[in-house]
């Protein structure tokens, strides 16, 4: 019950009565005892009540100064995203200057950022950014789905897709078709303007920075322009897309007009299908003539031996490979293939159909598609190069 009733008592008081305990077992209370004067018991009263005043005072600047502390944490935490734990690290470090521990964690992050750049990064989003008759598709790896959904990284991607839309195509591999390495865009100049990233820097460098913010690997892999004549356009379709611009598959075509035409808005809205059907149906040639030698080669001995094995005579195999061959054909060759939210119509009809609506006759110039992440195990397992863009 006595330990009850003093838990009632203010902590001051309660700390005063343990000191004069403690010193009442040396010998040397202080409290009054018979025979001591009124003067002493005077003496003591003040002497309790300075006491109670220290004690109250140091508690009262230990809560301040915490309360300060942890304002400067979320403070700094809300500037760089970086861990509370990182964070708390750099402002001891800095004596809690909270402009010296940014600076530290910049430093720190670049460190780590580093460390981390030999781990696998199979995530991420691929960015669209578009102007008249141009499009560029750009793909910004990171190891987990949780960062992929960061605003940051989202912001990042978008900005380094707008920055591609520009990069001069040197070599011109294909007309119309642009496909690149990280190595184009790293040394440009990118501004920044997010509230936890900003300024201008190099694109390498705003990867790195956003890569220790994250404390993962985060890599710039590959990207694609596509432009078209001044009669044509260029679509695009983005699939799993959080936010305009943003997601994990990407289907890009241009579609080109022999002669100008003032129905634009019809050829926008077909070449929106088929960039849409691009994603879905996977292919892999515009046309039959565009299967190189060596793929049709290697399908055509496959295609064989199966038909080997049903043991009917030669001329039935060849008839059955060159069957065989026309449905392989229908299912990697884009101008062979069927509509896929329409089996009944061919990509052949669909282009009939929108030349005749504009009055000019319409052709697929190019087309690509892009997966996040597609072929960078594999690429790994056999220690070459990373795949770049392929347009066909």
């Amino acid at each position: 019950m006595a330990f009850f009733r003093n838990a009632k008592q203010p902590l001051g008081i309660l700390l005063y009565n343990t000191r004069l305990s403690t010193c009442s077992r040396h010998g040397y209370s202080t409290w009054a005892t018979k025979g001591t004067s009124f003067a002493q018991s005077t003496d003591t009263k003040a002497s309790k009540t300075a006491y109670l005043y220290w004690v109250s005072r140091r508690f009262n600047s230990q809560a301040a100064s915490s309360a300060e502390q942890m304002s400067l944490i979320k403070q700094l935490r809300e500037r760089t995203s970086a861990p509370i734990k990182d964070v708390k690290a750099s402002l001891v470090d800095c004596n809690w200057d909270i402009e010296a521990a940014q600076k530290e964690l910049r430093k720190r992050g670049n460190v780590l950022a580093m460390k981390k750049s030999s781990r696998t990064a199979t995530e991420g989003l691929l960015a669209l950014a578009q102007l008249e008759g141009k499009a560029a598709v750009i793909e910004l790896n990171c190891e987990t789905d949780f960062v992929a959904r960061n605003e940051i990284f989202e912001y990042l991607a978008l900005a380094l897709a707008k920055k591609a839309l520009f990069v001069q195509n040197s070599s011109q591999q294909i007309p119309g078709v642009f496909s690149f390495g990280p190595e184009c865009l790293e040394d440009l100049k990118l501004n920044l303007d997010h509230p936890k990233i900003s300024g201008e820097t190099t694109i390498q460098n705003a990867v790195t920075e956003v890569a220790a913010m994250m404390g993962e690997n985060i890599k710039l892999r590959r990207g694609v322009v596509m432009s078209t004549s001044s009669h044509g356009v260029v679509s695009a379709y983005l699939h799993r897309c959080p936010q305009p611009g943003l997601g994990r598959i990407a289907g890009i075509l241009s579609l080109e007009v022999e002669n100008e035409i003032s129905q634009l808005d019809a050829l926008q809205k077909v070449g929106s299908e088929l960039a849409m059907h691009i994603v879905a149906a996977k292919p892999l040639f515009l046309t039959k003539e565009l299967v190189t030698s060596d793929v049709l080669n290697n399908e055509r001995e496959i295609l064989k031996s199966q038909a080997i094995s049903t043991g009917k005579s030669p001329m039935a195999i060849e008839k059955m490979v060159d069957g065989r061959l026309r449905k392989y054909f229908e299912e990697v060759v884009f101008m062979e293939q069927k509509y896929f939210l329409n089996d009944s119509l061919s990509i052949k009809t669909i282009l009939d159909n929108v030349s005749k609506e504009v009055g000019s006759p319409v052709k697929i110039g190019n087309f690509f598609r892009m997966e996040v992440g597609e072929g960078i195990q594999s690429q790994e397992a056999s220690s070459s190069a990373e795949p770049v863009a392929q347009a066909v």
